[in-house]
């Protein structure tokens, strides 16, 4: 499947608040193997928690979207084992940042980082760290 591998200081942002970005803004929980144009198994919807803890509050967070009603379709998201990450070729590295322009980004992307800013000011950061 194709992943990020999301590091980040839980000084400053809490697990359960990533998983809320990811469901705001980042991925619909009820499409299965589709995240925009992009479709197949590659493209599901998953969380790959990595440790105990975050395994407990992804199973929390999943049970309660469940229940909320918000989502007229079922909930497709899986939690899947962690199977290792590997990095992606060298031309998919920061490709947001090395390509703006690209109809993919400016279609796709940039209104996810639109919501991002609009949804949550407190979390966003308009520099890009590079990975």
């Amino acid at each position: 499947a194709e992943s990020v591998k999301v590091t980040y200081d839980p000084a400053k942002v809490r697990y359960d608040q990533l998983l809320q970005i990811f469901f705001s803004v980042i991925a619909d929980p009820t499409t299965l193997n589709r995240q925009g144009p992009d479709s197949g198994t590659q493209y599901r919807s998953a969380l790959v928690p990595l440790d105990a803890e975050q395994q407990a509050v992804a199973n929390a967070y999943l049970a309660q979207m469940s229940k909320s009603g918000v989502w007229k379709s079922k909930i497709v998201t899986r939690i899947e084992p962690n199977r290792g990450f590997f990095p992606a070729e060298a031309e998919h590295q920061d490709f947001m940042a090395n390509n703006p322009d690209h109809p993919y980004i400016r279609y796709w992307d940039v209104a996810k980082v639109n919501a991002l800013k609009r949804l949550f000011p407190q979390l966003y950061k308009p520099s890009f760290t590079r990975g």
